[in-house]
């Protein structure tokens, strides 16, 4: 069974502001000649990489709800200039909107199971996703979606 992480999207107001940046790591890696993923670099190495790249994600809090994840393809380590080792979490280059979910600050990655993974957004059927983002956020934290 798969298993995720759970990150704070940091510097992102929206989910249109992660696909923007995502979008230009990919244009990045491309002109560069490499595959179009964005990767995240984090200090703390995951134990448990096996179950993360078995079909996994890492989904993105975004002004306080789980709203988006990206797959995760690859984790690499690496040891830093200042000698501190690194990895870097290399995801898939598209960002998957998901029902939104309150979730308190906190440092750092979390694991996240299987059966506490928001859905997808697609999955809560058309109506949901016509929705503008703002007022999903508040309908999600009213306790409505």
């Amino acid at each position: 069974m798969a298993l995720h992480l759970i990150k704070l999207c940091v510097g992102a107001d929206s989910i249109d502001d992660l696909r923007e940046w995502v979008a230009q790591r990919s244009l990045s890696a491309i002109a560069a000649g490499l595959e179009p993923h964005s990767t995240h670099t984090t200090r703390m190495v995951p134990k448990r990489v096996e179950e993360l790249l078995d079909g996994g994600s890492l989904y993105w809090v975004i002004k306080g709800q789980v709203s988006a994840r990206q797959k995760l393809l690859d984790i690499t380590t690496f040891t830093g200039g200042d000698g501190i080792q690194r990895c870097d979490l290399v995801l898939g280059p598209e960002v998957i909107e998901t029902a939104p979910q309150p979730k308190r600050p906190f440092q750092g990655w979390r694991y996240l199971k299987t059966e506490e993974a928001p859905r997808d957004l697609t999955g809560l059927g058309d109506d949901v996703t016509a929705l503008p983002e703002d007022l999903r956020r508040e309908l999600a934290e009213l306790g409505l979606l």
